[in-house]
């Protein structure tokens, strides 16, 4: 298995052509709990093209019935990311000073619960842009978010 760089212009070029819209190939979940999550690791997988197909810890999507937890819920794929030592993309926690394109940004509430997975699709004067789904966004500055917390999901590579 060897580590590859992760695809951060082909990730924020899906965000920014599916964030007012949907890619069919994909289910649409805002009517069933949301779909950012969904739509930040179409973005990652954008960017990296390797899904992880272990079926209970794993991260990947066929179909509505046939995906993982982590694909679709905020804790869930924050949980994947950050302690993924297989195939598949992998990440560090960091702070929102050292997002980078391509990043998820997951925003939080003052008990702890993250609830939204922005994906990061630009930085320009000190400020953050974020695409997302869910409440749909496209160069929104995550400024304009209202939350307690946030943490960013800084994607380090992916391995195949």
């Amino acid at each position: 298995m060897r580590e590859y760089e992760y695809d951060r212009n082909a990730a924020v070029a899906y965000a920014r052509k599916w964030a007012l819209g949907r890619n069919p190939a994909f289910y649409d979940f805002g009517n069933i709990g949301g779909d950012c999550t969904n739509f930040a690791s179409q973005c990652i997988y954008a960017g990296c093209g390797v899904m992880n197909t272990s079926p209970l810890y794993g991260w990947f999507y066929f179909s509505t019935n046939d995906r993982t937890p982590s694909w679709t819920g905020v804790q869930f794929l924050h949980n994947f990311l950050v302690n993924n030592d297989s195939v598949g993309p992998f990440a560090q926690v960091t702070d929102v000073r050292n997002a980078e394109l391509g990043d998820i940004v997951q925003l939080g509430n003052a008990d702890g619960e993250f609830y939204h997975s922005p994906v990061v699709v630009g930085k320009r004067d000190g400020r953050i842009y974020i695409a997302a789904h869910s409440y749909d966004a496209l160069d929104k500055p995550l400024d304009s978010y209202n939350y307690a917390q946030t943490r960013v999901l800084h994607i380090l590579g992916f391995r195949k």
